[in-house]
């Protein structure tokens, strides 16, 4: 099949491969509105900044912004075709599992905003400790995403402004002479330096139990400094994904938090981010991100999700373990607490 020669038309309708989008007139009726043209996969090499893209799995149109080169720690995957193995932690679970790493390619990308409604991840899951003195609070940056190379979809398209993003203006501007036809400002440029050590993705942990796949990336946020205490936080995202024929739900959380300082915490809940997502066969994944906060410079966190299949089946799906680690602040942040909003671990 030639990818070149499809038209891709986009509706608010969630699909596998394609991703539709409806328009209402004013008389009640709908029709389909023509976004541009899909292109053949990258196989090898990377996409560049400004390349229109589809998600293959959550169906969002969105953009490139600059690629990250990221460690992926996949327990699937045979020994024999990785490198470096990843340190172990004190405190971590008991695995005889050898888990090694290799380089692979993720994205920094914006999406566009008519589809976040529709899409089944959190579009403000970017989340930075406030600079500002007055502010005890996280800020998000709305409309970002991390994304793996092999879930982009290129696109091309003859409108000059495809995406609707706040952020697409002051970051692109169009060049017909260039492929793709949408090049940096130096706003760009600056801001990827400055958010560099907040932005920065560096490590990716996959494991699948019973045909789901759990995979996390962690994020460090900074410090908060007090008289008292020094308090260290992290981001993570989850993405979980129905690899089979049967719906499962995911119905508790269960986390365990090794903190350098001494401590283990365990932690219980139901669902995730005040939900119990369905994975099914037609939306077959759900991603979210939540923080959390160590009174010590670095950790590590493992657990598992009690999912639920159709057939009524219930199975511990794990959480592959992951690290947290601090970097050295290169701006000392705001003497403040933030709040931890989500799932409070």
């Amino acid at each position: 099949m030639q990818l070149t020669n499809i038209t891709l038309r986009v509706t608010r309708t969630y699909c596998f491969n394609v991703f539709l989008r409806t328009i209402s007139t004013s008389s009640q009726l709908q029709k389909l509105a023509e976004v541009g043209k899909l292109e053949l996969p990258k196989i090898e090499g990377k996409y560049d900044t400004g390349q229109l893209f589809l998600h293959r799995v959550f169906g969002y149109r969105g953009v490139i912004l600059f690629p990250w080169y990221a460690r992926v720690f996949d327990r699937d995957a045979p020994t024999n075709k990785l490198v470096e193995p990843e340190k172990k932690v004190e405190g971590g679970p008991i695995d005889n599992k050898e888990n090694k790493s290799k380089m692979h390619t993720f994205y920094q990308v914006l999406i566009d905003t008519r589809d976040c409604p529709f899409i089944r991840a959190q579009t403000e899951a970017v989340t930075f400790l406030s600079n500002q003195d007055s502010n005890r609070s996280l800020y998000a940056i709305p409309g970002l995403d991390y994304v793996a190379h092999e879930d982009i979809m290129p696109y091309t398209s003859s409108e000059k402004n495809p995406l609707q993003h706040e952020l697409f203006d002051k970051f692109l501007t169009h060049d017909s002479s260039k492929d793709p036809p949408f090049v940096a400002h130096e706003t760009l440029k600056v801001w990827q330096k400055k958010n560099h050590p907040w932005l920065e993705l560096s490590d990716v942990h996959k494991e699948t139990t019973e045909g789901v796949r759990v995979t996390v990336i962690p994020f460090y946020m900074g410090c908060r400094e007090s008289p008292a205490s020094s308090v260290y936080w992290w981001r993570y995202c989850i993405r979980l994904e129905n690899l089979g024929e049967l719906s499962v739900q995911l119905r508790e959380r269960h986390w365990r938090i090794f903190s350098l300082s001494g401590t283990l915490e365990t932690v219980r809940g139901r669902g995730v981010v005040g939900q119990e997502p369905v994975l099914s066969p037609r939306l077959p994944a759900f991603q979210y991100s939540s923080h959390v906060s160590l009174q010590a410079p670095s950790g590590h966190m493992w657990g598992t999700f009690r999912m639920e299949r159709e057939d009524g089946h219930t199975f511990d799906c794990r959480i592959p373990p992951f690290s947290l680690e601090s970097k050295p602040d290169e701006s000392t942040p705001s003497q403040t607490n933030p709040t931890v909003p989500d799932e409070t671990v």
